[in-house]
């Protein structure tokens, strides 16, 4: 999930770079026609008090139009594809307290951050079926 620069930051209660998140899928949701007209006007000045209206909070997300949550959905399976195990493996190795401890320090930072990455992707697939 790229943004302007490199990601998108999503927290448990909403997107924490929504604007960037917003217009991104709007524009690519969008029409050619639509498209054509966001350029000639570079893009929507006009819009700025909706957008401050228009938090992407879970909420709203779950309200985004199909074509919009199809695209995040995809995107979010996708970011889940490129890690190396699923939540189910993570969950289990933190509840192995003996395979947890074999870790080094480091490594288990790594598996609680992996962790908690992976449990904010599957609650954004829940809110976005």
């Amino acid at each position: 999930m790229v943004g302007e620069e490199g990601a998108f930051v999503l927290g448990w209660d909403e997107v924490l770079t929504e604007e960037e998140l917003s217009v991104t899928l709007k524009v690519l949701c969008m029409s050619e026609e639509e498209f054509k007209e966001y350029k000639e006007q570079d893009g929507w000045e006009d819009d700025s008090e909706e957008e401050e209206n228009s938090a992407l909070s879970n909420e709203a997300l779950s309200r985004l139009k199909t074509p919009c949550k199809k695209l995040l959905y995809d995107s979010v399976l996708l970011t889940l594809e490129s890690y190396g195990a699923d939540l189910k493996a993570e969950q289990d190795l933190l509840n192995n307290k003996e395979a947890y401890e074999k870790l080094s320090r480091r490594e288990q930072q790594a598996l609680h951050v992996r962790y908690g990455q992976k449990r904010i992707l599957h609650q954004l697939l829940e809110l976005l079926q």
